[in-house]
């Protein structure tokens, strides 16, 4: 069976490709060999699938329902494995196979249809923050995932060579902001990294779990900052948006133990950066909603 990538990961690759990057063309036989490493026998993979990995429905040899995803090596997936070997299916899908090294992952199968994003917004907050608690945890000893201050630290210099003079006031504030939060002692946490309502999907052994970390090291407050801005669309096309967001801030804060100026600093410095890096590629509706959202922090 060809186990070809969807349109939508095609694309989504395309716009950050390296020049020579050949791992969408090597995937349909890499996915093959790892389904065969692993004796699953592939069911049909899923449409139409993430923006960053391949992911297949599978059975394992003695016929439990699991998910094989593969990973371009730019997106670190050894520290998804790491961090969730860590977790150990707490919060988060389960790792089925943690001896593996060969840069596929086989994950429990959770309802990939359903993610809290489904629920009335105020239940698909409460949930997600609910979820996202439960992932964070000391690292573990001598670890070797990337820190708050390395990631933002590579971010902070894209921004400063691909900003523009329209967003210049933007960029300055948000790495006025880092610097701020990197100034003083922080607590250090394992943390998803990427977390949104719609990385949170539904599971059997438990209602919600989380999927498709890009794990950092860091305080919590960088973690919760993309949930703030969830919706996005939604906040702005409303005309008390502006509020709306200062009162999640505030709520999000308060519910998950985060000083509130700390999370509403993050949140600006993760919009700006990504709204810059979506002009960056050119996805210039995106830009705007995330540079508007930013301008309202």
């Amino acid at each position: 069976m060809a186990l070809q990538p969807p349109p939508r990961l095609v694309t989504a690759l395309g716009e950050t490709a390296q020049d020579g990057d050949d791992w969408l063309e090597k995937l349909p036989e890499a996915a093959e060999e790892a389904a065969a490493l692993r004796e699953l026998t592939v069911e049909r993979v899923h449409v139409p699938g993430g923006r960053s990995s391949l992911v297949v429905l599978v059975r394992c040899a003695d016929g439990t329902p699991a998910v094989l995803k593969l990973v371009p090596p730019r997106s670190r997936p050894a520290g998804e494995r790491a961090a969730l070997a860590h977790w150990g299916g707490f919060g988060a899908v389960r790792l089925l196979d943690p001896a593996a090294s060969d840069g596929a992952l086989l994950l429990e199968r959770l309802h990939r249809d359903v993610s809290v994003r489904s629920l009335p917004e105020a239940k698909a907050l409460l949930e997600a923050a609910g979820t996202l608690r439960r992932l964070w945890v000391e690292p573990p000893a001598e670890h070797r995932f990337e820190t708050v201050a390395e990631r933002t630290g590579r971010q902070a210099d894209a921004m400063r060579a691909s900003a523009d003079a329209e967003v210049a006031p933007l960029v300055d504030a948000a790495l006025a902001a880092r610097d701020e939060l990197l100034g003083g002692d922080a607590e250090v946490r394992l943390l998803h990294g990427t977390f949104r309502q719609s990385k949170v999907l539904q599971g059997d052994r438990v209602p919600w779990l989380a999927v498709g970390p890009d794990p950092v090291v860091g305080e919590c407050a960088f973690d919760l900052a993309r949930l703030v801005r969830d919706r996005v669309e939604d906040l702005i096309a409303s005309p008390s948006g502006a509020s709306i967001t200062r009162r999640r801030v505030k709520k999000l804060a308060e519910s998950l133990d985060v000083d509130q100026e700390r999370l509403r600093g993050w949140t600006l410095f993760r919009a700006v950066e990504s709204g810059v890096r979506a002009r960056r590629v050119g996805r210039e509706q995106d830009a705007e909603l995330l540079l508007e959202f930013a301008g309202w922090l």
